[in-house]
């Protein structure tokens, strides 16, 4: 299988992550002139370029999370376009394209938060090669939307080849509740088009989401979420209220009622798949691709990504051990918050 090597200068790069930004329409993919297709292609080409590190990542993240974990979950993927484009307007003053460190990213969902940082450590005592520019904690300082989990930045380095030297992967280290809460997050996000992960959308489900965070940090006996009751009777009444007044459960509930999932024939085997979710019509459509299509793979993510865009659907390429392990990796794409739902009903019982 041949692996898409980078064919730009990082000026570059930035120039096209520029233009990408300076797109009026919120959709990416509208209408555009040949010299935004000419930085499309350079953007596309520094994504796929990502697939080569990010594949080494994943590996060794598989080898060391299953030491620790046997049912431990490990998933890839590449960044979506209009999570790429979203990210650079808002952080433009900080982050060009070539600087972002999460186009390629893994995670690694294991059965507690002691087992995280069993993880971490084991990263720490490890002779890796490439570079740990940065780790992020957001357990023991949770983000204000609630958000908590780890992050390690590594910058890839190899001896043998120093083609993708320098390309930046995220690696994420999560527990089942942390993993039930993001999962949550996007999929109301989906479904009500709201941008929740990005703290934009309405402020009940933002405020909501935010004390859930708390909830399920008590559970595990971990630092607060900011600007949240510390007291757990007013943690629980305020849960309670806003629960009530969006409807919570029903809403979770109905989301996955219903869905339609059509798998592509092959997808038992493959390696690597597309998904395309249609919240409004509740399909999803699951193509698989084996290890040697990657490259088919990655033309047919970008083609998804720009017919869908226009329509609603969202789309992302991802990598998991087996089509088994797919919808508990990506359980928003399947509209599953079955492990949130009982967690929320746990937190107002």
């Amino acid at each position: 299988m041949a692996w898409v090597e980078p064919q730009h200068s990082r000026e570059d790069v930035d120039a096209a992550g520029v233009a990408l930004a300076q797109r009026k329409s919120s959709n990416p993919f509208a209408p555009f002139d040949p010299e935004f297709q000419s930085a499309l292609a350079i953007i596309n080409n520094w994504r796929s370029s990502h697939n080569w590190p990010l594949n080494t990542f994943q590996i060794g993240l598989r080898r060391r999370a299953k030491q620790i974990d046997q049912s431990s979950l490990i998933a890839q993927r590449i960044k979506r376009l209009p999570a790429i484009r979203h990210k650079l307007r808002i952080m433009k003053k900080w982050v060009t394209l070539s600087q972002m460190q999460d186009i390629g990213g893994c995670r690694a969902v294991v059965g507690n938060v002691s087992q995280v940082y069993q993880l971490v450590d084991n990263y720490r005592r490890s002779d890796i090669k490439h570079k740990l520019e940065k780790l992020n904690d957001y357990i023991k300082a949770p983000k204000p939307t609630g958000y908590r989990s780890i992050h390690m930045v590594y910058r890839y380095n190899s001896d043998r080849s120093e083609t993708y030297n320098g390309l930046q992967i995220e690696v994420q280290l999560r527990s089942p509740l942390q993993h039930a809460w993001a999962t949550a997050v996007e999929t109301v996000g989906l479904f009500t088009q709201q941008a929740l992960k990005s703290s934009r959308g309405q402020a009940e489900w933002l405020r909501f989401f935010t004390l859930m965070g708390s909830a399920l940090a008590i559970r595990e006996q971990q630092a607060l979420v900011p600007n949240t009751p510390e007291n757990r009777k007013e943690l629980k009444k305020e849960i309670q209220e806003h629960a009530s007044k969006l409807n919570v459960v029903d809403h979770l509930h109905a989301f996955s009622q219903a869905l339609q999932v059509t798998e592509k024939p092959g997808s038992q085997k493959a390696h690597y798949f597309l998904l395309q979710l249609d919240p409004t019509a509740k399909k999803v459509n699951v193509t698989g691709y084996t290890q040697r299509e990657l490259f088919q793979a990655t033309q047919e993510y970008e083609v998804a990504e720009r017919s869908g865009s226009s329509v609603g659907v969202d789309a992302v390429l991802v990598s998991v051990e087996s089509l088994a392990s797919l919808k508990r990796a990506y359980p928003n794409y399947f509209l599953d918050t079955g492990v949130f739902i009982k967690a929320v009903e746990q937190a107002i019982a």
